[in-house]
Parts: structure tokens; C-alpha cells; sequence
């Protein structure tokens, strides 16, 4: 799931560490595709210090989230169904539909959420913005990061553009589709493929919009 989705399950948590940790493991793999930070195997080193505790919370939740989702019905149907909907547009392009469909789910999920007023960009903003540096410094070098200053000037120009506001347009959601295989593939898609893209992300969203509420109660059962 994306980090709204992720957010989703959390957005009523006074805890603002809660709400980084679900969110942690996508941001540093945004800013350093290398790093693998692995602090659930290591819990007593973040024993004692309540910011910290907040923060491996949160990070165990995202890792809960992303199997049960990943290993639900809904995601293998639904990545399907968009698969074959965007194989058309992606017709003489290198970029992989299953991926392609694996992260415009997750993204549609996000665009629902806000649509649907279920939740608040700007309080998620708002939580991240609220989590102490010296916190999450301290419990990223219990993780060993390597190079946090990369991570932290992410952190930083991440929160400062609100770049999740963007998701309430699909136009928007094709684009930043194309921003992530931008890292993937050397040729991505043009602006007619990226139009085409957009129809079919509004036509598959008519799909989506029925029943898209069905996975979040799911995992919410999960988790509790």
C-alpha cells in the first residue's frame, strides 16, 4: 500500500511517531533504493525510549499491512483486472504491466481515500512534520542506516511539497506513475500513452469505487 493507506489505519492515533513508523520503510526506500533496515529483529534496542518504541509500532504495522494485503484476493483480482485494461497502452513500451498495475492500485487506493473525505492529507503532513528529529535520528542509527543525512533531506523536501496533495486529480496519479518507472526503465511513457493511461485509470476507478472500502475493513479486522 501506499503511504496514504498506510496512514489510513493510524489516522486517529495522537502518537505522531506511530504515524512516521507506518510510513518509515517506504520513505527510506524512496530516498535510498540500498538501504534495508530490519529493527523488528532487533526490538530491545529501542526498549526505553518512548519516541522510539512509537516508531518500531508504526514500522511493524506497515510490514503487517503490506502482507495482508499483498497476500489478499483483492489485490490479485484487482491487480489483474487493471493489468489487462493498461496492456494496451503499454503496447511497444518496456515498462511492465504487472508492475504498472501493482502500483496504480496502490495509488487509486490513495486518490479514494481522499475523494472520499476518509482522510486528511494535511493531518497526515501534520504528524510527520510533529516527530522529533533527534528521535528519529537516534532510532535510525539503532537500525544502522547508512548516510541518514540523504534520508533526512528526503524527509524534508517530502514533507514540504505535499506532493500526496496531487493525488485528488487521476491526471496527476498517471504522472507520477511514470515519475516512479522513470527509475526503472530508461524510456517510459509519452503524453498520448499518458492520456490513455488516465482513461483507463478513471474507467478501472468506476470498478474500484464500488467495493474499494472492502480491503481496508479486511486488514482493519487483521490488525486488531
Amino acid at each position: 500500500m501506499n503511504f496514504l493507506s498506510h496512514f489510513y489505519f493510524d489516522r486517529n492515533t495522537t502518537d505522531a511517531n506511530i504515524v512516521m513508523g507506518t510510513v518509515l520503510p517506504d520513505l527510506i526506500k524512496n530516498a535510498s533504493k540500498e538501504a534495508n533496515l530490519y529493527p523488528q529483529k532487533n526490538e530491545f534496542l529501542f526498549l526505553g525510549n518512548l519516541d522510539e518504541e512509537s516508531l518500531l509500532k508504526g514500522w511493524k504495522r506497515h510490514l503487517a499491512v503490506d502482507l495482508h494485503f499483498h497476500s489478499s484476493t483483492f489485490f490479485l483480482e484487482r491487480t489483474t483486472e487493471l493489468k489487462h485494461l493498461i496492456l494496451p497502452v503499454l503496447e511497444n513500451s518496456i515498462v511492465r504491466p504487472s508492475f504498472l498495475a501493482h502500483i496504480g492500485l496502490e495509488l487509486l487506493l490513495d486518490h479514494l481515500l481522499i475523494e472520499h473525505n476518509l482522510i486528511q492529507v494535511n493531518h497526515f503532513y501534520d504528524n510527520l512534520t510533529a516527530v522529533k528529529k533527534e528521535s528519529l535520528s537516534d532510532f535510525l542509527e539503532h537500525c544502522q542506516l547508512k548516510n541518514p543525512d540523504v534520508f533526512f533531506k528526503f524527509l524534508e523536501q517530502f514533507i514540504s511539497s505535499k506532493y500526496l496533495l496531487s493525488y485528488q486529480k487521476l491526471g496527476n496519479i498517471s504522472y507520477a506513475l511514470n515519475r516512479i518507472c522513470m527509475r526503472l526503465w530508461p524510456e517510459t511513457l509519452n503524453e498520448h500513452q499518458l492520456d490513455q493511461l488516465t482513461f483507463q485509470l478513471g474507467f478501472f476507478k468506476e470498478i474500484l469505487e464500488k467495493d474499494f472500502m472492502d480491503i481496508f475493513d479486511e486488514i482493519d479486522l487483521k490488525l486488531s
